[in-house]
């Protein structure tokens, strides 16, 4: 599969393995262990280019495709899913600047971005809201010439850690979905208080936060697009995301199956190792299928994405796959791992609390489902799949 990567990307790959082999897989047991946010481990990522892999080179980034930000991501989580999903949440923010900002709003705001002088965060989920993302409460005021935001957000990943926020928010709730715009947010207005890291069961080392708006003041420049096209621009926004938490997944499978392999081929019973029985060897077999599936269909959305076409169906079908085919792998590495699995010795128990995130975060897998529906059911009849 990876011969169809061109020269660039895969040297490119190859360096961002061994950094994350060096750089983030030592300390990532014990930072979720002790909930601590891997701040050293993000300015490295940083100082490598890595929070602009795929912001344009005018703008502060690295100017590579999309298909090389999913291989990134894969490396990343192999090592330190925590730190990756560091860096989708600021890519989320950093994307949706830049593809819907105006010039000074990206000279300003993505240039920081992409050089990793600023985390970003990216606001849509509230606590109430979870998949009836159209439903959010979030309202912006039309005060003077800019505006007055109100309301609360919640699973806001980066949130006390970001200086620029892109926050979504109602500035006409008659309208339902078609009444939300998107607004840059800085960290430093009045009015904006960050909750504490919540206690999670996986991620632990991830910044994850509530972030509340008593009347914020953001000026009109700050209105991303036009008024009212927020959750166009989101649903946008979450096609690029839903393919990046796929890759994740991929990485945390990955390493739930190169811990097994190794695993199975050092313990011993009956006097062989492990792997030389059938049933460990069918876990293996299985894990192994899985996981090129579903990055041949990370590759298939990115490089239409790379290639500028609409992959929405694309694009829910790797989340929901790579996400599943994560938390399968999962299960079977603690499985194969025995009792230790259910330990913390080795790193398949972490693996398996963060596997369950790939199925809920950026749209559940029942979403992703409706969506998939939802895309097959535009088909003109008599198309071939």
């Amino acid at each position: 599969m990876d011969d169809e990567l061109t020269g660039q990307q895969r040297a490119f790959q190859e360096s961002v393995r061994d950094f994350a082999r060096a750089e983030l897989a030592p300390g990532a047991g014990k930072r979720d262990e002790t909930g601590e946010f891997p701040l050293a481990a993000v300015k490295k990522m940083a100082q490598m280019g890595l929070l602009g892999i795929a912001i344009p080179s005018a703008y502060g980034g690295q100017g590579l495709d999309f298909t090389s930000y999913t291989l990134a991501v894969e490396e990343l989580a192999r090592a330190d899913a925590a730190a990756t999903i560091t860096l989708l949440a600021h890519m989320l923010c950093a994307t949706h600047i830049l593809n819907f900002g105006s010039e000074e709003q990206k000279r300003c705001f993505l240039v920081p971005l992409a050089q990793g002088e600023v985390i970003g965060a990216w606001a849509l989920t509230e606590p109430g809201g979870g998949s009836d993302a159209a439903g959010l409460r979030t309202e912006a005021a039309a005060a003077g010439d800019g505006w007055r935001l109100t309301g609360s957000k919640y699973f806001i990943t980066n949130g006390s850690k970001a200086g620029t926020f892109v926050v979504m928010a109602a500035t006409d709730r008659s309208r339902g979905a078609k009444g939300i715009s998107a607004f840059i947010v800085e960290g430093s207005l009045p009015g904006l208080t960050r909750g504490k890291n919540i206690d999670k069961l996986g991620f632990r080392a991830s910044d994850t936060t509530a972030l509340m708006l008593d009347n914020v003041p953001v000026p009109p420049d700050r209105l991303l697009g036009e008024q009212n096209s927020g959750f166009a621009q989101a649903m946008d926004i979450l096609d690029a995301g839903r393919v990046g938490l796929a890759a994740m997944a991929i990485g945390i499978a990955r390493g739930c199956l190169e811990e097994s392999l190794s695993y199975a081929k050092g313990r011993h019973a009956f006097d062989h190792p492990i792997a030389d029985f059938q049933a460990i060897q069918w876990m293996l077999a299985d894990m192994a299928t899985e996981i090129d599936a579903a990055r041949l269909l990370v590759r298939r959305a990115a490089r239409l994405k790379d290639a500028g076409m609409r992959f929405t169906r694309e694009a829910a079908m790797a989340k929901l796959f790579a996400s599943e085919a994560a938390m399968r792998a999962a299960v079977k590495g603690v499985q194969i791992h025995g009792g230790y699995g259910y330990t913390r010795v080795y790193p398949v128990e972490r693996y398996f609390r963060e596997a369950k995130l790939c199925e809920i975060g950026e749209g559940t897998s029942e979403m992703q489902r409706m969506v998939i529906a939802r895309e097959l059911l535009k088909t003109v009849q008599g198309s071939t799949f």
